[in-house]
């Protein structure tokens, strides 16, 4: 009688788990929502059932351009912009995503309202890049990179090319100016 009462509360709890529904604004390092790394052009009004998927289509194969595809909101709201790893080609897989909702989130609750402070208590900055007007920040273990505008920064830290960005010249209040997440590069 007890082996019996333990089986059905495992079954139930087994159940329970199954039922579980993906967050459609969760980002990790493998999917965001229920896009994945692995996830086909093709595939993605199946995805977005309910969303409007925009193909802007700006040349033919042999130029060589990415085509991005913008994801809207039936009401209109921007939430992502994909870059596929090969233009016009439908079995290609998602290699850029832009993050432009601020309702997609890490489990760690980074976003695109994040600042500086949020993202470096949360997760190990991998490297800085030192861009014209901007500076690059890589998170390897989201495979993200946060952009800030070098407004941000001090006056001092601005029209230095040569700069070794590190942690401690970012202010804090830093705040995300684009959120990417990378794929199958």
């Amino acid at each position: 009688m007890r082996n019996s009462l333990l089986g059905l509360v495992a079954l139930i709890v087994l159940f329970s788990s199954c039922n579980t529904k993906q967050n459609p604004f969760e980002i990790s390092k493998q999917h965001i929502g229920l896009l994945t790394d692995s996830t086909q052009v093709e595939d993605l009004e199946s995805i977005y059932p309910n969303d409007s998927v925009v193909k802007l289509i700006s040349g033919d194969e042999f130029t060589g351009n990415t085509n991005t595809i913008d994801i809207y909101e039936k009401g209109g709201k921007k939430l992502l912009s994909l870059t596929p790893k090969y233009s016009l080609d439908s079995t290609s897989v998602i290699s850029n995503i832009r993050i432009l909702d601020n309702r997609y989130k890490t489990d760690k609750n980074i976003s695109t309202i994040s600042t500086f402070k949020n993202i470096h208590e949360q997760y190990k900055i991998t490297r800085i890049s030192n861009l014209i007007n901007s500076v690059v920040v890589a998170v390897d273990a989201i495979n993200a990179s946060f952009t800030f505008d070098k407004k941000e920064l001090p006056a001092n830290l601005r029209f230095d090319m040569d700069l070794k960005f590190e942690p401690t010249h970012i202010p804090d209040d830093a705040k995300v100016k684009y959120f990417f997440i990378h794929w199958n590069i």
